[in-house]
């Protein structure tokens, strides 16, 4: 399972210049979700001064209300600044309709190669594979870890906690204690 680390994570962000794509990339990184996804949130979705977004996911995933991530606050505000309150897409294209997948991905492999990133790791869903894995990383519970990615099946995120070294090291310092 390929994964950002924290430090490619950074990079990643750090080359994106654009304020919309920033705040986009934020959200679709914090909230784990798919580039199809990304286009389906709207103004009514964001609620800034609770400080809370709604989550509308695809392929029978469980969507809900997230309280918003520091970063994404930040990035949101900044977008906001620019994009203005009308009703509508949160991330729109130049003519106002909702951003599709297929440019989604065009951009996270534009960044993800001005940050000299791997092929491997030119895609959207590494986002979703990566907060997963950082998640796990702090110490997340696995349930939690499953709300958070709008998983129905554990299943479904059992293979991010194999990848964790986080919870290798503790289990090693437990067993060899």
């Amino acid at each position: 399972m390929e994964y950002l680390t924290q430090r490619e994570w950074e990079r990643f962000i750090g080359v994106v210049e654009s304020t919309r794509d920033r705040a986009m990339l934020t959200v679709a990184y914090w909230r784990g979700l798919r580039a199809s996804e990304i286009g389906l949130l709207t103004m009514a979705d964001l609620d800034m001064e609770a400080g809370r977004i709604r989550v509308r996911r695809l392929k029978g995933s469980r969507g809900g209300e997230y309280h918003l991530s520091p970063e994404e606050t930040t990035a949101l505000l900044a977008w906001l600044e620019i994009r203005g309150a009308k009703p509508g897409p949160l991330f729109p294209t130049q003519t106002g309709g909702a951003i599709k997948r297929g440019m989604v991905y065009l951009l996270v492999r534009r960044y993800a190669r001005e940050a000299g990133l791997p092929a491997e790791k030119q895609h959207p869903h590494i986002l979703k594979h990566s907060i997963a894995t950082h998640l796990l990383d702090k110490g997340v519970a696995i349930t939690a870890v499953q709300d958070w990615l709008g998983h129905r099946n554990i299943a479904n995120t059992m293979v991010y906690a194999a990848v964790t070294n986080a919870q290798r090291l503790e289990a090693e310092r437990i067993a060899y204690a």
